[in-house]
């Protein structure tokens, strides 16, 4: 059985971090780019940063660049997004997915995560 858990989330004030990490099972991670993504109430989902299968390749969305840094460790089989300087606009359910492809995120999503919720809130 194929899977992803993301893991770390919780409830953090404004201008605090979190760590989450995104570890799967029964599939060898190594294999796919990987994606952070986010929903938030009322909002589409949306992708906040990508890494390729290696490591070598990352890319960030304008609202989280500077903030978020997308890191992996293949022989974990886990992904992580350090979220720093974190704001109420950060609040949203996390999810990772990997992607059918090795470089990009943008191709077809084959496995996502259940998601991990994220609170920024004094």
């Amino acid at each position: 059985q194929f899977e992803l858990v993301e893991s770390g989330g919780g409830l953090v004030e404004p201008g605090g971090s979190l760590r989450l990490s995104c570890t799967a099972s029964g599939l060898s991670l190594g294999d796919y780019a990987v994606g952070w993504f986010r929903q938030a109430p009322g909002k589409e989902r949306e992708r906040v940063s990508c890494v390729s299968s290696s490591g070598g390749s990352t890319n960030y969305a304008d609202s989280v660049k500077g903030r978020f840094t997308i890191s992996r460790d293949n022989a974990k089989n886990t992904v992580y997004l350090q979220m720093n300087s974190l704001t109420p606009e950060d609040t949203a359910v996390y999810y990772c997915a990997a992607t059918a492809a090795i470089a990009t995120c943008d191709g077809v999503i084959v496995y996502w995560g259940q998601g991990t919720q994220v609170t920024v809130s004094s």
